[in-house]
């Protein structure tokens, strides 16, 4: 999918834009700030937080994140170790600062998780703490849960520990930042040092995915930011440097899994394999659309095989949602459940990155902790082991309706100009794949437009992976409606 930038700049469109998006926080009862007593509890616990004993300031840790990203979860530093590789992974010690059945613990199981909005964020913590004293901000010294994996040659996990240490950053990079200096080869030693080994391990890492049979779909981000007054909407494709650290995300998460099994109490995101029904479909579709998907191939292997540019690829991947499917939270204290794998990852896996932004890696990073200094894991993590699933799930739900909606008000607002205009488009999926078609509705098509980013429906029984031609009819951006029909015969998928 070519790359697309397009605004939504001051104007008739634009006011009602500002205004329908004001309106989701009402729409959808998002929280509106946090209460007189957790604000003060927040300040009672940041003028009393110590750092902890364990100094490795000495480690040139570093972040990367969006480049406007203020609540940094992680910080890495990797280096040689023999003949293999030693991974330090800090995470924000956010344990520290929420007390177990206080105020703001209350409030942070309410929400569940940070939720965005184009130009808003919802956050899960007060600013003060997720952008602030438990932020990892480079050049100031923060507590933080450090993760120290061992790895083989190849990359594979030899052994994992995780304990509370005071660290500190030498630099914060974005992704294309990191990117630029990697490709240059530019950069602070100590910071080149640390890119040229996450392209390094990240490698092996993706490596070691497909031959365990994991996937990765990386489908480009359809994203909305406030840009310098206007709202924008765009593809962007991940960069290399983005897969390299989301497998050192991937691999702390299989870590923690692995150290909560052996100890048989925590709790595990899994998902269950796909089912014999839709892998055949999807095998179905990929050979109809002419990239056969290979019986000797796994269905890792196989989507890094997708380019988005190609429509009849782009189609594949929406198909291949399919098999992500049914993904949720398992927990166990004593005994280790049967499931156990999440089959994207295909290995056991847990959430423990991100616990500025998401309740549950909080009380998984507690855990591992506990368990690797072989002490009792704290009765507050135990307590709160089977009400995580339903929080998460429902801010899960949430997160996901909000998202879609801010992005259809956006792809509304953008369009609402060109009513009448043609545009070219790729057919994702059909109406029967997607069941949107019932005896009181005509059968409609989910489809890409190439410019600007905005998918949509559009009227008729189209052919997943064919090019047409469209024509938009109506938009509504305060229903968030956009109505588009065939303007001409769609080119067949050859």
């Amino acid at each position: 999918m070519p790359y697309s930038y397009i605004g939504v700049r001051r104007s008739a469109a634009q006011a009602s834009l500002a205004q329908a998006l004001a309106a989701l926080s009402e729409e959808f009862r998002l929280p509106d700030g946090f209460g007189p007593e957790v604000l003060a509890e927040v300040e009672t616990v940041i003028a009393g937080h110590q750092l902890p004993a364990p100094d490795l300031t000495a480690l040139p840790f570093i972040t990367i994140d969006p480049p406007t990203s203020l609540d940094l979860d992680q910080a890495m530093y990797l280096a040689r170790s023999g003949d293999g590789y030693v991974v330090y992974y800090a995470i924000a010690d956010v344990p520290a600062f929420v007390p177990a059945g206080g105020p703001l613990d209350t409030e942070t199981r309410r929400r569940g998780q940070t939720i965005y909005t184009p130009g808003q964020r919802i956050p899960l913590h007060p600013l003060r703490l997720s952008e602030g004293a438990a932020s990892l901000f480079a050049n100031d010294p923060r507590s933080a849960y450090v993760w120290e994996i061992q790895l083989a040659a190849d990359g594979s996990q030899t052994s994992c520990s995780v304990q509370r240490a005071t660290v500190r950053s030498i630099a914060k990079l974005g992704y294309e930042q990191a990117q630029e200096m990697y490709d240059a080869g530019t950069g602070p030693s100590a910071v080149a040092g640390i890119l040229a080994l996450l392209a390094e391990i990240g490698t092996k890492r993706i490596t070691l995915e497909r031959a365990r049979g994991g996937a990765s779909l990386n489908v480009p981000a359809q994203e909305v930011e406030l840009v310098e007054g206007k709202y924008v909407l765009e593809f962007r494709p991940n960069l290399p440097i983005e897969d390299w650290n989301a497998q050192i995300s991937l691999l702390t998460g299989m870590a923690a899994a692995q150290v909560m099994i052996e100890g048989k109490v925590g709790i595990l995101r899994t998902m269950p394999a796909p089912d014999e029904e839709a892998i055949a479909a999807f095998r179905r579709q990929s050979l109809a659309l002419g990239k056969p998907w290979g019986h000797d191939m796994a269905y890792g292997a196989y989507l890094r095989t997708l380019d988005t540019a190609d429509p009849k690829h782009l189609a594949l991947m929406h198909a291949a949602t399919t098999l992500f499917r049914g993904a949720s939270y398992t927990p166990f204290n004593g005994t280790v459940p049967e499931q156990i794998l999440q089959a994207a990852v295909a290995a056991p896996y847990a959430h423990t990155t991100a616990p500025l932004r998401r309740l549950v890696d909080r009380f998984v990073l507690a855990i591992c902790a506990a368990l690797c200094a072989k002490e009792a894991v704290p009765e507050w993590a135990i307590a709160a082991l089977d009400e995580l699933p339903e929080i998460m799930a429902a801010s899960n739900q949430l997160a996901n309706k909000v998202d879609k909606a801010a992005i259809d008000t956006v792809e509304a607002a953008l369009l609402s100009h060109q009513v009448g205009g043609e545009f070219d488009a790729v057919v994702l999926a059909g109406p029967n794949k997607n069941g949107h078609t019932t005896k009181a509705a005509p059968a409609r098509s989910f489809i890409q437009i190439t410019v600007p980013a905005v998918s949509a429906y559009c009227e008729g029984d189209l052919e997943p992976g064919s090019v047409v031609r469209v024509k938009l009819e109506s938009v509504d951006i305060a229903t968030r409606k956009v109505k588009f029909v065939l303007a001409q015969a769609a080119t067949p998928v050859i």
